[in-house]
């Protein structure tokens, strides 16, 4: 064991930084008071501990806001546990009638603790989010949950700082009384930020010829797969459905999308330049779908992407949507990156997979504000065709702001 000493100006100062650099496996043997704190000059504490030399390790230090952050979601987590409680002893009094009064006494003084433990859980959480606000972002304290789950769930500070301001801007002072009425209306006004293209079944003569592009690995050729399937066989009538692959770098993409069309019973064409393209699409006209599969590529490539453009050069029977597919488990920073780097197609809409892969969908709703962009479908396994659903809100939602507030 090694004895280290820690000091700073509180003793909240100094216990951060025990743990920052030991951890919680640290035992602290004394804690004093050093120096008062004056009008004039900082206060002095101290705290010694003893630790194996073996976890004495540098971490990297947490920013405070990002502790704060953290600390919020702890309460407000610990609020939530305390609240289930609470109501399972109302089950549990309803569901057992005749107690005895001594019992029901001693219930009626836990629902008073249990009510007394979620205030002041209450009150520390609204005392972190004004430490949080200190000469930032001015909002009150009730904001403080949704605002800290938001936060966690991936949305850019600074789309989630404007959203918090039109909130506190618009939101009926009588409707910040309650905690259930806030999150109502913040559920509501992220919903009606969200642009989703709804799907629209086609009927003849007209026909939809769809390209799917965007980076290597998030899974183009299984969610072509996926729409081949439901346009053929799961909507209210089967459409003919074709499928051209332009990905012939991959052996491997080719031959699982031509099992795919085998056991679908679809034609598939496979192209290597724009005059074979320009072919293939003739060849599928008949088709009232055409969806095409891309070589995945780097966002940075920049050449591989333009060669893309020269296949949108041929003259075709139908315009041709160009369908951005990107993976849920992308940071939006990087995610954005994408999107500004494969623009020099016509992009209509974005498709997200691996959705199953995270439960914080924050990155994806700041993209769509960002870009405004609608979101078309979401992927959300590997299954064909099942793990394929239309774009809808209120899943983003629900990985945003908790199933709680649906």
């Amino acid at each position: 064991m090694k004895l280290k000493t820690y000091t700073a100006e509180s003793y909240t100062e100094a216990l951060k930084k025990v743990k920052e650099e030991v951890g919680d496996d640290a035992v602290i043997v004394s804690s004093k008071e050093i120096k008062k704190k004056t009008l004039t000059s900082p206060g002095l504490y101290e705290i010694v501990v003893a630790v194996e030399e073996a976890n004495i390790m540098p971490r990297k230090p947490m920013s405070d806001k990002a502790h704060t952050q953290e600390v919020m979601l702890k309460l407000s987590s610990a609020a939530k546990e305390i609240s289930s409680i609470s109501k399972k002893e109302n089950k549990e009094i309803i569901n057992q009638p005749n107690l005895t009064p001594k019992k029901n006494d001693e219930i009626i003084e836990l629902k008073k603790q249990v009510t007394k433990i979620s205030d002041t859980l209450k009150f520390l959480q609204a005392s972190m989010w004004e430490i949080a606000n200190k000469n930032e972002l001015q909002l009150p304290p009730e904001f403080s949950e949704i605002y800290a789950l938001s936060r966690s769930s991936g949305i850019n500070e600074k789309h989630l700082d404007e959203i918090m301001k039109l909130t506190i801007k618009y939101m009926p002072l009588k409707m910040r009384k309650n905690s259930e009425t806030i999150k109502r209306y913040f559920y509501t006004l992220l919903k009606k930020m969200i642009p989703v293209r709804m799907e629209r079944e086609i009927t003849p003569p007209y026909k939809k010829i769809m390209m799917f592009v965007g980076p290597t690995g998030v899974g183009k050729t299984t969610t072509i797969a996926k729409l081949a399937a439901r346009f053929a066989y799961k909507l209210s009538k089967r459409h003919k459905v074709g499928i051209i692959t332009l990905d012939t770098y991959r052996i491997g993409a080719v031959e699982q999308l031509m099992t795919y069309a085998k056991m679908m019973r679809l034609p598939i064409e496979t192209v290597v330049d724009p005059s074979d393209f320009s072919l293939a699409l003739e060849s599928l006209r008949h088709n009232e779908y055409i969806l095409i599969d891309t070589v995945g590529s780097s966002q940075h490539d920049k050449e591989k992407i333009e060669k893309l453009s020269n296949f949108l050069k041929v003259d075709t029977f139908s315009e041709i949507n160009i369908n951005l597919v990107l993976s849920a488990v992308t940071k939006y920073d990087d995610l954005l990156d994408i999107y500004k780097n494969f623009s020099i197609l016509p992009i209509d809409t974005l498709v997200f997979t691996k959705l199953d892969e995270t439960k914080n969908y924050g990155n994806i709703f700041s993209l769509l504000i960002e870009t405004k962009k609608p979101v078309s479908y979401f992927s959300t396994g590997q299954e064909v065709p099942d793990d394929l659903t239309q774009a809808e809100a209120d899943y983003l939602l629900k990985g945003i702001l908790n199933k709680e507030f649906n």
